[in-house]
């Protein structure tokens, strides 16, 4: 029988790539087939990640971008287009969250960044690279959004509404691509083991607080967020396209015990 979830000869474009969430999709990406381009800023720690998976058999090259600056996210799709010719996978991953508190006290030039970084870099990436996909006959878009979009927050405002924003932006995209079989779907995370939040989990007291409400009362983990995204990648979630797929532990779902 065919694997539903082989990526041979597929090749993907993981953003923010060199730790956490992103590099777990990029690794267990590249373990299903798939030719990896790692990204994140910093290109010692992408290589890191590259020679990872050419250890184990797999084929990547390192392209640091910030995602904020519009050329070197062309850049970045330009290289995977001289490398391998194509790209089929775009998980856009990379995100900033500078703030922490009420809406009323946030900087604009700390809300600008949240904007830029979490909603108009996927905005342009996702259109520098969809029509290559469509040329091509079809591929995967997958945006790493939040549950933080899917409700109110006295103290991570600004966050929630880019990861809102987000869930918008692969529902346009699923209905402006789809007829060229460009899917785009996103992953909305709960609260994982990453340096992104480890505010809010190193410490076991503000852990247990945060996990209090979730079925499975626990730290999600980053490798558990990688799954969904193979699948989003593959053919076997090829009928699938503009919608979010909620990864919490069971959060969302419990909520009334909170």
């Amino acid at each position: 029988m065919d694997n539903l979830f082989d990526l041979q000869g597929k090749v993907a474009v993981v953003t923010g790539s060199s730790r956490g969430i992103g590099r777990a999709i990029a690794l267990r990406l590249a373990q299903h087939g798939a030719k990896l381009v790692i990204s994140s800023r910093k290109a010692e720690a992408c290589e890191t990640v590259a020679e990872e998976i050419r250890a184990n058999g797999g084929e990547a090259i390192v392209q640091p971008c910030n995602v904020s600056d519009k050329a070197q996210l062309q850049a970045l799709a330009d290289a995977a287009m001289k490398q391998w010719g194509r790209i089929d996978i775009l998980v856009c991953n990379a995100a900033v969250n500078p703030f922490f508190g009420p809406s009323k006290d946030i900087p604009d030039d700390a809300f600008d960044k949240i904007m830029d970084v979490n909603i108009k870099s996927n905005h342009w990436l996702c259109n520098m690279v969809a029509p290559g996909m469509a040329e091509r006959g079809g591929g995967a878009i997958v945006i790493i959004s939040s549950v933080g979009g899917l409700f109110g927050s006295s103290t991570l405002g600004a966050y929630g509404i880019s990861k809102a924003a987000d869930m918008q932006l692969a529902r346009n995209l699923a209905v402006e691509w789809g007829p060229q079989n460009v899917r785009a779907n996103c992953i909305a995370p709960g609260l994982i083991k990453t340096d992104f939040a480890r505010a809010l989990w190193e410490n076991p007291e503000i852990a247990k607080k945060a996990t209090k409400g979730y079925a499975l009362r626990r730290v999600g983990e980053p490798d558990e967020i990688a799954g969904a995204a193979v699948f989003l990648g593959s053919r076997a979630g090829s009928f699938m396209t503009g919608q979010t797929i909620v990864i919490d532990g069971g959060g969302m779902v419990n909520f009334q015990s909170v």
